[in-house]
């Protein structure tokens, strides 16, 4: 019988050091489920980026490099495109006259975090802290202060909500992406994978640097953007910023609109 009273007590005693942790971690990371995208573009349509039905949002994340940044812009004005740069503040920090000169193109600059890093692990302060270091670096670089936060791999936690709310940011993910990261990322799959998501009113997830990513994937991203512009415009949609973009505009569910054909192989 005592045997079994201890035996109770130390399960009352371990049950709570189990319980509250498992808790606070679901806590952390149960918002990260908005990463799934058929979950988002139904429940949660302007974190997804759905905006105007007449209007796609370019948007590309990990910049600005002064290695292959520029090449973006360049392609963006032959385009006659303004997008979206969801920048780091330390690439920001490290590279502050691309910074200067995405603004003075004409492209609007978001927040990316201020490293790549993952949030597994719950830290609010750090969250905080870092979210706001890059939305100042923004500001003081470049003189606008950002409006847009994207987390890295857009695993938005409890931690980095709070975060952005603090920060008066608001949170936008993607509706579309090219896998343009991938090693064997060619600008034809970047093309066909961001057709097969992408509707009216979508915003597209591109990179404008292999940061992050494999090295020289960017080229996959760069050699897609004249026919993703092509494709959008010949489904009469207009393709801009997420300024112009009237997020949180679409219906509710995200139906009513068809994606873009993905292109036939061997035809433009």
């Amino acid at each position: 019988m005592r045997d079994r009273t201890g035996a109770g007590r130390v399960a009352y005693a371990v049950a709570p050091a189990v319980v509250v942790p498992v808790a606070a971690a679901l806590a952390h990371i149960g918002p990260a489920a908005t990463w799934l995208p058929d979950l988002r573009r139904r429940w949660f349509p302007a974190l997804a980026g759905q905006g105007r039905p007449d209007h796609v949002a370019l948007t590309f994340d990990d910049g600005p490099d002064p290695a292959s940044t520029p090449r973006f812009l360049d392609a963006l004005e032959v385009l006659g495109v303004r997008a979206t740069f969801f920048v780091l503040g330390e690439n920001v920090v490290r590279h502050p006259a691309t910074a200067r000169e995405l603004v003075r193109r004409g492209h609007e600059l978001a927040v990316h975090g201020w490293s790549h890093d993952r949030p597994w692990l719950p830290s609010p302060a750090r969250d905080a802290r870092e979210l706001l270091r890059a939305v100042h670096s923004v500001a003081e670089v470049t003189g606008r202060p950002p409006r847009w936060y994207r987390p890295p791999y857009g695993i938005l936690t409890s931690g980095r909500w709070a975060a952005a709310r603090r920060a008066g940011l608001r949170p936008v993910l993607w509706t579309a992406w090219g896998k343009d990261w991938r090693h064997d990322a060619t600008p034809a799959s970047v093309r066909a994978t961001v057709a097969a998501d992408l509707r009216p009113g979508g915003t597209v997830l591109l990179h404008d640097t292999d940061h992050v990513c494999a090295p020289g994937s960017w080229r996959a991203a760069l050699g897609a953007l004249p026919d993703l512009v092509a494709d959008c415009r010949a489904a009469g949609l207009t393709v801009g910023p997420l300024a112009a973009h009237g997020v949180g505009g679409a219906r509710r569910d995200g139906t009513g609109a068809a994606p873009l054909r993905p292109p036939v192989p061997g035809r433009p």
